[in-house]
């Protein structure tokens, strides 16, 4: 491939997955067209601002041990990239435990007899765990025991994917807190060093002072200064085909419709949304099984509160089923620059919700009411210190692990390999719930791919061992097999 290719690449979505494709692409010289629905770059990692106040959909840290993408983030934004110290804690049963957890806080809330149970608890899971394993709920109750599983487990998944943890496929778990069980958690809690290893207890992490879609916005402008377009407001509506290639996509409303020639396509959007606009149209079980693919969506009900000062935490766990809130991120402590004045602070309730559910059906002020009511529930802030208010929805926000997307995402996988300039990244676009640092990384490998590469971007997986050296081994791991010669 050369920058003398007669049609450009296309890359379908501007969020982290998207845009590190394109930014690659047009250092190399190669023509590049972005499309993306939305006004605003960065996806799930843009940032919204209202009346000068900066919040994030979802908070997201920027940690990473795979060198490609760290020099990336450091690249584009230098000193504007704030390293921040973790604090967070779970809140359930009208108290708050640290997060990571400690020996002495667990054991003050808890209490004496509470904490013989647990015990007794994970005694009983380890003589007689669950055999097989199959769902999340199995999965905890084997590390933890039950007791654990109700109390710290059960009510927040439920609320992040809607459905009974019974019904979530053990191998979410397995990817999401490798290497946690009980036995771990406590000798965490007694030796400061036994966090480390654990994907989810990081004590600090990188963060851009104005928000995640900082680093996309300056992203978008690399992109645009090497040439590239970055056309926002442009739906891909179909993905035109001869059987063996895609040959263009057509993107925008009647009004600004665009139809581009493509060399090769690299999609981020959702793979049901992607096998459905196809033309000619995909095979019926093809579609069928996009159909099956389902996904989790979120709300964000950002309340601004005048206090300087409500709680030291960069955000709280809600695992106490009296509530709905899942999460409560407090902005001005990831950066002091998310709030334009120091007097006050941005507080955002995360609810996950599916489109047409009730959450997401109720009106705007219904929900701020609601934020109002459950944020003095739990203890953290007055109602009449709430001055202002503002609620942000996000579809698709999160692949769901059920028990039939593997077969779904197995044919629709099967089906498009035919394409030989079709690759696909990111979370939605490979229906993986992963982190930024593996769409990104995803994304680097698909545009060596253009250059002679044959990287398998579906065998990268960003959680082995939490990055340690993950670029290298992943790169290793995707290359083909050859034969070696043996010694007689």
């Amino acid at each position: 491939m050369s920058a003398s290719v007669e049609a450009p690449v296309v890359v379908i979505g501007a969020g982290p997955a998207g845009l590190t494709a394109a930014y690659d692409l047009t250092r190399r010289g190669v023509p590049t067209v972005v499309f993306d629905a939305d006004r605003q770059v960065g996806g799930l990692a843009r940032t919204v601002v209202y009346k000068g106040f900066r919040f994030d959909i979802g908070g997201h840290r920027f940690f990473t041990k795979v060198s490609a993408v760290r020099d990336l983030w450091h690249e584009l934004l230098g000193d504007d990239l704030l390293r921040r110290p973790r604090l967070s804690r779970i809140y359930y049963g009208g108290r708050f435990y640290d997060y990571p957890l400690r020996a002495a806080n667990v054991l003050a809330n808890l209490g004496p007899l509470t904490s013989v149970a647990v015990l007794a608890s994970y005694a009983r899971a380890q003589l007689h765990p669950i055999d097989p394993e199959r769902s999340f709920e199995d999965w905890i109750c084997n590390r933890f025991g039950r007791r654990l599983f109700d109390m710290f487990f059960k009510s927040y998944t439920e609320k992040v994917w809607g459905m009974p943890c019974g019904e979530i496929g053990a191998e979410w778990a397995a990817q999401r807190i490798k290497g946690l069980s009980l036995w771990t958690a406590v000798r965490s809690m007694l030796h400061a060093s036994g966090s480390a290893h654990i994907t989810s207890l990081v004590h600090e992490f990188e963060y851009p002072r104005l928000g995640p879609g900082m680093m996309w916005e300056t992203c978008r402008d690399r992109v645009t200064a090497g040439g590239g377009e970055v056309r926002l407001g442009m739906p891909v509506t179909a993905i035109q085909h001869d059987g063996c290639r895609v040959t263009a996509v057509v993107a925008g409303t009647n009004g600004d419709r665009c139809v581009q020639p493509a060399s090769h396509v690299i999609s981020t959007m959702p793979v049901r949304h992607l096998v459905s606009r196809m033309t000619p149209s995909a095979p019926r079980p093809v579609q069928d099984a996009g159909g099956r693919l389902k996904y989790r969506d979120f709300l964000t009900v950002a309340l601004i509160v005048d206090a300087a000062s409500v709680f030291p935490d960069n955000w709280i766990y809600i695992h106490d089923p009296s509530v709905r809130v899942g999460r409560v991120q407090n902005f001005k402590n990831w950066s002091p620059d998310m709030v334009p004045d120091p007097r006050l602070t941005c507080l955002g309730l995360e609810y996950f919700c599916s489109r047409g559910d009730d959450l997401w059906a109720m009106d705007d002020a219904d929900l701020i009411a609601l934020a109002g009511r459950e944020i003095a529930a739990v203890g953290l802030v007055d109602p009449g210190q709430i001055i202002d208010a503002t609620v942000m929805r996000v579809d698709k926000a999160y692949p769901v692990y059920d028990d039939t997307y593997r077969d779904a995402l197995a044919g629709i996988r099967a089906w498009l390999e035919r394409f030989g300039n079709l690759q696909l990244v990111g979370r939605n676009g490979m229906h993986r719930y992963n982190n930024q640092d593996h769409s990104m990384l995803t994304a680097r490998l698909a545009v060596q791919n253009l250059f002679g590469a044959r990287h398998d971007l579906w065998s990268v997986n960003a959680d082995e061992e939490y990055h340690e050296e993950a670029d290298v081994r992943a790169l290793a791991a995707s290359q083909p097999l050859v034969p070696h010669r043996i010694r007689n």
